[in-house]
């Protein structure tokens, strides 16, 4: 597939195939929305939970860190024991959905332990996310053009981060911790839902990569 190489192209991404610009959409909507809380999530746990200090917000981000990391490679040696597709959506698409509802869960937390056992889900549903993710990304992205469209992705995620980081901070201000988290569960939750759209164009039987043709 010969891709228009103008800026303009890049931005409205109308040159990419369908599997991988639903992608980039998606995690531009669920990366993004999450950006709102990144920045000011240590102020959420010093401020709202009970015990919540800046040691907490260190031990939270690591067992998120260590669960994503322990899980990840037995979910993705099963997705990849499976012959087809339709595994790797299904692992992508849920943990994706679960990873949106987390921050819903928040609204409910007032103890560490608490806290802790959110984001030990929250590693748990993103060890099944992302190597699926990649790895239908890898088997869709157009043959010659793997740069560009990478380039293309990381451009929308870190614009759209860009955005949200400086709106988290206004919102809850003005509209409570409550609000904000409600917000991003439910923008997050649009962007997994986007992944439903490529559901059909998931290969059955045995997936393989097609190999760029050499030049004579």
């Amino acid at each position: 597939m010969k891709i228009d190489v103008k800026p303009r192209s890049f931005f409205t991404i109308k040159s990419i195939n369908l599997v991988v610009r639903v992608l980039v959409l998606s995690d531009l909507v669920v990366i993004s929305s999450y950006g709102l809380i990144s920045p000011i999530f240590a102020i959420f746990i010093v401020d709202s939970i009970s015990g919540g200090n800046i040691a907490a917000v260190g031990i939270a981000s690591a067992v998120y860190l260590l669960t994503k990391s322990l899980f990840q490679i037995p979910i993705a040696l099963v997705i990849d024991s499976t012959k087809g597709e339709k595994d790797d959506f299904w692992a992508m698409f849920i943990g994706s959905t679960i990873f949106s509802l987390m921050p819903l869960f928040y609204l409910f937390i007032d103890s560490l332990v608490g806290l802790y056992i959110i984001q030990a889900i929250y590693g748990l549903a993103m060890a099944a996310a992302q190597p699926s993710y990649n790895a239908i990304w890898v088997r869709h992205i157009d043959r010659g053009h793997e740069a560009v469209e990478s380039g293309v992705y990381n451009t929308f995620i870190g614009l759209g981060s860009a955005l949200t980081a400086s709106l988290g901070g206004f919102i809850a201000m003005n509209y409570g911790f409550s609000f904000l988290f409600i917000l991003v569960s439910i923008t997050s939750l649009i962007g997994s839902f986007f992944l439903l759209i490529i559901y059909n164009n998931m290969k059955t039987g045995p997936v393989i990569i097609p190999k760029k043709e050499k030049k004579s």
